[in-house]
């Protein structure tokens, strides 16, 4: 079932999203080789709950850690942990959610570790705008699949792999609620997007081949070539004319300056 948002709702679903947002501008003042995925997980930790916050992905289903960080090839829910170094020339994508006040908020961020490959780099520049694109379609009256149909023409354009085993969702009281959100599809499909519903659109990248497998962990997802993944995602609520991007990355600007993508 789809649940609609009143303005007050969407307000108490935007300050979540706020304080997610000021949680990875926190973490990217720390994202540097050297550095472990753990304590990159510890500084998120405990900048939400200095803020009144609550992990929702800690204890998710098992899910051990506040982060998920995904490294080079791996695509979604990679674990943090203490012997994964960064190294220079990484990409790391750290996605999450906060529950603050009975509301949920999620998004994701790739972040260039050092000096990063050009062509991975340009990777990383068409997922975001691919992002950006689906969100223009998120707006009354179209459909669920003008989103996923921008997303992917956008992306295969280009010449890279579009993953289809995770999607984006519908999210408010639950951080997954309906309806699901492809990056994949076709404009005209789907359903009609209505004002006040709320969804995470968030496009998983790849540089070669869209298959991708789940680690011994039983969480990391990653590509079956090993080339790198992008993952970028914002919370949005669907309007009249313009999608309301609920999320930010504007806290991530203000730590990378000339470096955020």
């Amino acid at each position: 079932m789809i649940y609609l948002k009143t303005d007050e709702e969407v307000e108490l679903m935007r300050a979540s999203n706020i304080l997610l947002g000021k949680t990875y501008a926190e973490v990217a003042k720390s994202i540097r080789p050297g550095v472990s995925t753990a304590e990159l997980d510890k500084i998120a930790y405990e900048f939400i709950m200095d803020h009144g916050g609550r992990p929702a992905c800690l204890g998710y289903e098992g899910y051990p850690a506040t982060l998920c960080t995904s490294v080079n090839e791996q695509v979604v829910h990679g674990i943090p942990s203490k012997d994964q170094i960064l190294r220079d020339g990484d990409i790391i994508s750290v996605d999450s959610s906060i529950e603050l006040n009975g509301w949920h908020s999620d998004s994701a961020y790739t972040f260039p570790v050092g000096e990063v490959a050009p062509e991975i780099m340009q990777l990383l520049r068409t997922t975001k705008e691919a992002l950006y694109l689906g969100i223009e379609q998120a707006v009354t009256g179209r459909r669920l699949g003008d989103i996923s149909a921008t997303i992917q023409q956008h992306c295969e354009r280009a010449g890279y792999g579009v993953v289809r085993e995770f999607v984006g969702h519908g999210i408010g009281r639950e951080m997954h609620e309906d309806p699901e959100v492809c990056n994949y599809g076709r404009r005209g499909n789907g359903i009609v997007l209505k004002s006040g519903m709320t969804i995470a659109i968030e496009p998983m990248i790849t540089l070669g081949r869209r298959q991708i497998l789940i680690e011994d962990d039983g969480w990391t997802a990653r590509t079956v070539d090993r080339k790198p993944a992008a993952h970028y995602e914002h919370s949005v609520c669907i309007r009249n004319g313009k999608a309301d991007i609920l999320s930010t990355f504007d806290y991530i600007k203000e730590v990378l300056g000339d470096r955020f993508i």
